[in-house]
């Protein structure tokens, strides 16, 4: 028997263990259930708290970032806010985060979604929303749950100064839209991960050293 015809076997009994599988699997679910109604029932995102008004006082019904755990007040020029169609919300500390709540819920459109105006003043930052927004990426400086600041403005005049401050304006900062900086962020997600985790655990560590 050649050795190509071995790989045939496996393969062949392979696939056949693969359709007996899904065979039970389906007659186990009455009637068999598609992925975005078994996520709908027990993915990771099916608690999202509802709320018809989701942007008013959001850092005191949300303070915390659901991926995170970082007090959303205290990040409030970066913080985010999804409002999903069935007016599910999801509030982040950052654009990173929104970005993982995104890929999250891919089965529910978003009917907006709001990001901090760091270009406003006041300690809470108030929300604009992102297709409005100018976002300036700035490798120069590191920003919330990133190596590289991603922040929302308002008032693309102010993103444009912000870009061309000489330390940003070395380090090529740019003015971008939500789309792209969204793309961005997916981009980086590797090396923040990477960064994050090992930073969490060195904090973790470090607080149950006893002093």
């Amino acid at each position: 028997m050649t050795d190509t015809s071995i790989d045939r076997r496996s393969l062949v009994a392979g696939a056949a263990l693969v359709s007996l599988f899904s065979t039970a699997s389906a007659r186990a679910e009455t009637p068999p259930m598609t992925p975005w109604d078994w996520t709908d029932a027990n993915g990771l995102i099916k608690d999202l708290p509802k709320d018809k008004d989701p942007t008013k006082d959001d850092t005191k019904k949300f303070p915390r970032c659901r991926y995170c755990g970082m007090v959303r007040a205290k990040f409030s020029s970066t913080r985010h806010l999804i409002h999903y169609e069935d007016d599910a919300v999801d509030a982040t500390c950052s654009l990173h985060c929104a970005a993982i709540g995104l890929a999250l819920n891919m089965d529910k459109m978003p009917k907006a979604i709001w990001a901090g105006d760091a270009g406003a003043d006041g300690e809470i930052k108030p929300l604009v929303d992102v297709d409005k927004a100018s976002y300036v990426i700035d490798p120069s400086k590191p920003g919330t749950m990133t190596r590289v600041s991603n922040s929302a403005y308002a008032d693309k005049a102010k993103a444009e100064a912000a870009a061309k401050a000489e330390t940003s304006a070395k380090a090529g900062a740019e003015v971008v839209g939500f789309d792209a900086a969204l793309r961005k962020a997916y981009l980086v997600m590797a090396d923040d991960t990477i960064m994050l985790r090992k930073r969490r655990g060195e904090m973790r560590k470090k607080a149950a050293t006893p002093k």
